[in-house]
């Protein structure tokens, strides 16, 4: 029984014990949570004051935002007008090149029609000269007409002579007259033959003539070798008055340049055996040069026979001078030896005037007239003395020249 007390005692202390441990505790946690109660109304107020001032800055937001979007929305407006516009001007840009282009093709349409008409007309024009130079007459009479336009553009007509025909009834195609000289002039054109070395250089050998290309040349070196031989032969005859050359000319600088460089089968160039036979070869444009030359010699030689005969004119202009002064003094010896005779017969006036007036008793009247006439002819006395002297020194000045 004592027992069971205790216990239940015991129980009651522990009982008692662990209410008051769990009211203190209690206690404690009412205190944390007044504590916590007070911190959240604290951070409720501050929340308030937050949540207003951001109320605030979201109005003053809106009405940015509001601004904004009036100014975007403006220059969105603005924007989108100004695209029309240039959406239409750039649509009527566009409409207008594409016109221009339109009118451009067409042009270009009817250039190409006419220079698909030009070219079937060149190349009628070429099969027409390849028809004209396919006889050697008619070369020839190209190379002519050429070296014809060459003279009348470098020379006067008096200078030369087309178709000038010696006394060995041989004809060359022209001849320039140099004083007492004659220079022949002859066309060659050796086309068949520079043809075929032009088609075997190219790659592109004729059918009808199938040579290589070494014996093409050696083909063309015979043309022109045979060509400077007859011109040569034909019309360097110094009997007739022609100079020790003539001039080969050639219509084509083509066929020039490939003489200037072809040589003969010993190695010999062309330009070199056509010298070596006194025959120039030249081509339109170096004739030009040579007959530039010619026409500046020409005018030299006019020069000098103007000079010739302007000499001979002022040697008698010369001649003229001093006889004129061999008669100005002549005239002048007269003059004074009338003067002479002049004074004596006034003197011998003078006395038969005193002698007729001593036989009468009377003075002797003046004459005035004949003084007059006196002093005239003094006058013209001392003007002829003077020209008198002016002529002997002219005519001593002449001598001494003379003999200079």
């Amino acid at each position: 029984m004592n027992i069971l007390l205790v216990s239940v005692v015991a129980v009651a202390v522990v009982l008692a014990g662990w209410l008051f441990l769990q009211g203190g505790q209690t206690r404690r946690k009412e205190e944390e949570a007044r504590a916590r109660m007070e911190q959240l109304q604290r951070d409720l107020q501050t929340l308030s004051g937050q949540t207003q001032n951001f109320s605030q800055q979201l109005g003053q937001l809106n009405q940015n935002v509001a601004k904004s979007l009036e100014g975007v929305t403006g220059a969105l407006q603005k924007g989108i007008t100004d695209s029309a516009t240039i959406a239409a001007q750039a649509q009527s840009a566009m409409a207008g090149e594409l016109k221009n282009s339109r009118e451009t093709l067409g042009q270009i349409q009817q250039q190409l029609g006419a220079v698909q008409q030009a070219g079937q007309q060149m190349s009628q024009t070429a099969q027409t000269l390849q028809n004209i130079l396919g006889g050697a007459k008619s070369r020839g009479a190209l190379g002519e007409v050429a070296l014809e336009r060459l003279l009348e553009d470098a020379l006067p007509k008096e200078r030369y002579q087309r178709q000038f025909r010696f006394t060995t009834g041989e004809m060359a195609d022209a001849v320039i007259f140099l004083r007492d000289k004659l220079l022949p002039i002859d066309s060659k054109f050796p086309l068949d033959a520079f043809r075929r070395m032009s088609e075997q250089s190219s790659g592109q050998p004729s059918p009808q003539a199938p040579q290589s290309s070494d014996e093409a040349r050696r083909a063309f070196a015979t043309a022109v070798k045979g060509h400077s031989d007859s011109i040569a032969k034909k019309y360097i005859l110094p009997n007739e008055g022609t100079l020790g050359i003539a001039l080969m000319f050639l219509p084509s600088e083509n066929v020039y340049y490939e003489l200037l460089m072809t040589a003969d089968a010993k190695g010999q160039p062309l330009d070199e055996y056509c010298r070596s036979k006194n025959v120039i070869a030249v081509s339109p444009n170096t004739l030009y040069a040579h007959l530039q030359v010619i026409l500046m010699g020409l005018q030299g030689m006019q020069i000098e026979e103007n000079a010739k005969r302007l000499q001979a004119s002022l040697a008698g202009m010369q001649k003229q001078m001093d006889n004129f002064a061999l008669i100005f003094i002549r005239v002048g010896t007269h003059l004074r030896n009338a003067q002479v005779s002049y004074g004596e017969s006034e003197k011998r006036l003078d006395k038969a005037q005193d002698m007729l007036a001593g036989m009468l008793g009377v003075g002797r009247a003046e004459t005035p007239a004949l003084d007059g006439a006196q002093g005239t002819l003094a006058l013209t006395a001392e003007t002829t003395d003077e020209a008198t002297a002016a002529s002997a020194g002219a005519a001593s000045s002449t001598a001494v020249s003379k003999k200079s």
